[in-house]
């Protein structure tokens, strides 16, 4: 039971806290952004209003609102809020939780909420001590993760769950974020103010996360106090926080990008579309998002390398030997100079002509091996070093002919010209194509 001292103490606590912590909504009303999910008509919210939460699984970026979302229902709801850590947390922990939850619904038939943050973070058979817990609803389950739930959580807890997915905030979204936090009382009470080009950056060192922006305006603020007493001003009106102090407080803004995790394969994924799509604008500013991101270059080096072909081909075959050298590159210089051999490539698959032909034909070719009828060499084509072979047949030999070529069947019996191979009509590939037409016209004359 909670006391005056108990209040005294949680009211200290506050205090001390971080802003980000301070300034966590209380209700849906103070939640910013998140209108998929927790919009007035949604089963989210009409869920916490009647107190009657089913468990869920919210899956977001950090700083999107899900540890909110939880004390917001730890506010709202007449349940029994517990709260454990995947990052200090054990199965002892959870079945202490669970045992103590079996009891109060036993008792008087209280229900229990177990939040369990970071849920991605326990290991399978921590996840597995909670299967029973939540199919019985001996608790409901609020799990938060920043991966990909059916990826990095049991299915069968998903199965028993509801996954919720929170999207970064919007602009506009932490711009209102930011203002109550300057006005609030559990905020900066008002002491200072923020011109427009400070909101706005902090707005774009937030990155959309919320606990970013708030984290970011704590600490230009103090930046803002402490040079405005050195400078020796009074403070009876309020203290103004610039764009330079922001800046100051955050010297480098790091956007999500976790490797080998869904922000890795959707950077990855647009990089590639953005070169085969010819935008080196969009290209180059992928491959900034990765390398800034930590990513291993030999990675993005074999994603150009494998794009050479797949998407430029014999239009420019120049593009697989400009991939090489960008690979040798990384391989012998590292970064960060590599940086700008990667640039050179990438801008060139990107201006490059494009054709799936190779691509497109190794891949008709293998499905016809793969699920067509067993086809013969032909016997004029087969190796002459056995006993027999002259009676093979006569193998006319090209370059015995006017423009080293000469009709001949080369492919096994039923199937034809053209079964596999279709060259686009861009730069080499289109050029050499007419050019073996008018070869072989001249050859027929």
């Amino acid at each position: 039971m909670d006391t005056l001292f108990t209040e005294m103490d949680n009211a200290a606590k506050m205090a001390a806290a971080p802003l980000a912590v301070r300034m966590r909504p209380r209700t849906l009303d103070e939640l910013e952004g998140q209108q998929e999910a927790l919009g007035s008509d949604s089963w989210l919210a009409a869920a916490i209003r009647a107190d009657a939460l089913s468990s869920i699984i919210l899956f977001g970026p950090a700083g999107t609102g899900k540890t909110s979302i939880a004390h917001i229902v730890a506010e709202c709801t007449r349940a029994v809020f517990v709260e454990v850590s995947a990052i200090g947390g054990t199965v002892a922990d959870l079945r202490r939780e669970i045992s103590a939850a079996e009891k109060r619904l036993v008792l008087g038939g209280g229900r229990t909420i177990l939040f369990v943050d970071e849920i991605h973070r326990f290991s399978r058979s921590q996840q597995d001590a909670l299967l029973h817990a939540v199919e019985n609803r001996t608790v409901i389950l609020i799990g938060a993760t920043t991966e990909n739930p059916y990826f990095e959580v049991n299915s069968a807890l998903i199965s028993r769950s509801r996954v919720i997915e929170l999207k970064a905030l919007a602009d506009g979204d932490i711009e209102a974020v930011v203002r109550r936090a300057l006005e609030d009382e559990r905020g900066l009470k008002g002491v200072f103010s923020l011109d427009d080009d400070a909101l706005a950056a902090i707005v774009n060192l937030s990155g959309g996360d919320a606990r970013s922006a708030l984290t970011t305006l704590e600490l230009a603020s103090q930046l803002a106090s402490d040079k405005s007493r050195a400078d020796g001003k009074s403070s009876s009106g309020r203290i103004a926080i610039s764009a330079a102090s922001v800046e100051a407080a955050t010297p480098h803004r790091s956007l999500p990008y976790d490797k080998n995790k869904d922000m890795h394969y959707d950077v990855i994924s647009a990089f590639i579309k953005s070169m085969r799509g010819s935008d080196p604008d969009a290209a180059l500013y992928w491959l900034a998002r990765m390398i800034d991101g930590g990513e291993d270059p030999k990675f993005i080096a074999r994603r150009i390398f494998i794009l050479a072909s797949e998407d430029i081909g014999n239009a420019d075959p120049q593009a697989l030997l400009v991939a090489e050298a960008a690979f040798r590159a990384v391989e012998v210089i590292g970064l960060p100079e590599c940086r700008i051999n990667l640039a050179q490539a990438v801008t060139y698959m990107a201006l490059a002509p494009k054709s799936n032909a190779a691509e497109a034909g190794i891949d008709a070719a293998l499905a016809e091996v793969r699920n067509g009828p067993r086809r013969d060499v032909p016997p004029y084509l087969r190796d002459r070093h056995r006993p027999g072979s002259e009676g093979y047949g006569v193998y006319r030999y090209p370059h015995d002919y006017p423009g080293h070529w000469v009709d001949q069947r080369y492919l096994p019996e039923g199937l034809e010209r053209g079964c596999f191979y279709h060259p686009s009509e861009n730069g080499w590939e289109s050029y050499r194509v007419d050019a073996v037409r008018r070869d072989r016209g001249r050859s027929h004359q």
